[in-house]
């Protein structure tokens, strides 16, 4: 249902996207910051101070604030403008704040721990999911009375429906963090087991999804799941259809026909024909498990021999699933795979599945009432990315930085470094050394590329790196935290990342349903 809500931010977005496209003047970029206060003035009046009978929390995994930036400006270049005065979806928000990222016991953290503290509201370690941080991380038995309860699952405790998107596998940290409780994030099927300290009773995390109705008070289990991890959810005795490979599972047990038995009207596709047949309107419960591990980058997502969603389209089906619940429901969907594709040094693959994401926020802000549905935006922790030279405006941003003379006039050729070579406006601060279609230097004989006939478009490009190392790590610094919607006005300032646990149980008054 399109509001009033939606109607103004839709067209502030536009209207602040043509004013500075088409009135680059003094007095237009005057205009352009009076209509930008109008917008939020709008947004404030059309907001309202309601309850939000559903919420939507998207994660984009390792979006940190140069990933939105680099993804603005690529979107508008994809559409031929300059890219700079572009937005994305939910940069028209009218609510910002950042959030602070660490794990109790590290300083640069990862997506368990993070997505644990917006999931619970209580800060935990890297590696654990939705335990506290007393547990040990391996060891079953010390989670015992350590389990921290979730939104999602406080949520169907409510009577409300509940869902997990993602591009990542479902067994990942980021969605695993809703439903699953498990000292170790790398447990995600029980042939995991052999890799960890003392993996005890402790039920894997796919299992735990599948039980999770059983497991929790007045459930049937979740409404929609859907993403990757195919091979963690049938058994190594069973061919899967896709790869060729066998399921991964010891048990003998086959989850996905277990899924299919547990509540009626419940369906399990693999596949972008099965997901098209099924209808929101009949289906009660539905597993969505499209690649083995994985779901393909959305760059390569055309070529998938099988076919599967977007993300944009997964969005929209779980929604029009949930909201069929008139209690409400709550929503988490993550663009899993702009993490994967930094931790790889592909900016290209990790800024189109910005780009998705941000497709996909659109894609929910046009089909909820906005008088009554909390949409948070954030990411889970940043990567090591930059943006960096002085490249002109509209420089190509997978481009060679390109500046202006002394003059301020823009140039034609590439900005050189003091060793005399060209380099790319984006880069790592560390990660795999730079590869451009041949063969990757060693780690002991890495040296600055000569990028002067390469095209750093190019899909197989990873650029240049300062420490050179087997994979790009995450980055420490605050993300943004977007918000439109009832309660939206609590996320404001500096914070810590688990009060988004907190924003969501007060504009939702969970507690008091």
């Amino acid at each position: 249902m399109r509001t009033k809500l939606a109607s103004v931010i839709s067209l502030a977005a536009c209207i602040t996207s043509q004013s500075l496209l088409s009135q680059e003047t003094p007095q237009g970029w005057f205009d352009a910051g009076r209509e930008t206060v109008a917008r939020n003035l709008a947004l404030r009046s059309a907001q309202g101070d309601g309850i939000a009978r559903n919420v939507i929390l998207f994660v984009g995994d390792g979006m940190g604030v140069s990933t939105v930036t680099a993804a603005r400006i690529f979107e508008g270049q994809l559409r031929g403008e300059t890219g700079e005065e572009n937005m994305l979806s939910f940069e028209t928000f009218p609510s910002l704040a950042l959030s602070k990222t660490y794990n109790t016991n590290a300083q640069v953290a990862d997506s368990a721990g993070t997505m644990s503290a917006m999931a619970t509201g209580i800060k935990t370690k890297a590696g654990l999911i939705s335990v506290n941080q007393n547990v040990i991380r391996g060891d079953c038995d010390s989670q015992a009375g350590n389990q921290t309860l979730t939104f999602l699952e406080r949520a169907e405790m409510r009577g409300l429906s509940t869902g997990v998107v993602t591009t990542a596998r479902l067994t990942h940290a980021t969605p695993a963090a809703n439903y699953a409780h498990i000292m170790d994030r790398d447990f995600e099927d029980d042939a995991d087991a052999a890799s960890l300290s003392f993996p005890g009773d402790c039920a894997d995390i796919a299992r735990q999804l599948i039980e999770f109705g059983s497991n929790t008070l007045g459930s049937d289990g979740l409404e929609v799941a859907m993403g990757g991890g195919r091979a963690s959810f049938i058994p190594a005795s069973v061919t899967d259809p896709e790869s060729g490979r066998n399921g991964n599972r010891l048990d003998g047990r086959d989850l996905t026909e277990e899924w299919e038995t547990l509540e009626p009207n419940s369906h399990y596709v693999w596949n972008k024909d099965q997901f098209d047949a099924i209808d929101p309107a009949t289906t009660d419960h539905l597993l969505g498990l499209f690649q083995p591990s994985h779901m393909q980058y959305e760059l390569d997502r055309p070529q998938d021999a099988a076919g599967e969603p977007d993300l944009s389209d997964m969005t929209a089906k779980a929604i029009d699933i949930l909201a069929r619940n008139s209690n409400g429901y709550f929503l988490q969907v993550e663009s899993g795979r702009i993490d994967h594709a930094h931790h790889a040094t592909s900016p290209i693959r990790a800024l189109t599945d910005a780009i998705e994401f941000s497709n996909a926020i659109r894609t929910a802000v046009e089909r909820v009432d906005l008088s009554e549905t909390l949409i948070i935006v954030t990411a889970d922790h940043s990567h090591v990315f930059t943006i960096a030279g002085y490249p002109k405006r509209g420089n190509p941003i997978l481009g060679k930085s390109v500046g202006v003379d002394a003059a301020g006039n823009p140039l034609e050729e590439p900005s050189l470094a003091a060793d005399g070579l060209p380099y790319t406006t984006l880069s790592y601060a560390n990660g795999e050394p730079a590869s451009f279609g041949g063969q990757p230097l060693a780690l002991t004989e890495y040296r600055r590329p000569n990028l002067t006939n390469v095209d750093t478009t190019a899909r197989s490009f990873r650029p240049e790196v300062t420490v050179p190392m087997g994979s790009e790590t995450h980055g420490g610094e605050d993300v943004a935290i977007y918000a439109i919607g009832p309660g939206s006005d609590l996320i404001r300032g500096v914070m810590e990342q688990n009060v988004i646990f907190h924003v969501m149980m007060e504009a939702s008054q969970l507690s008091q349903r």
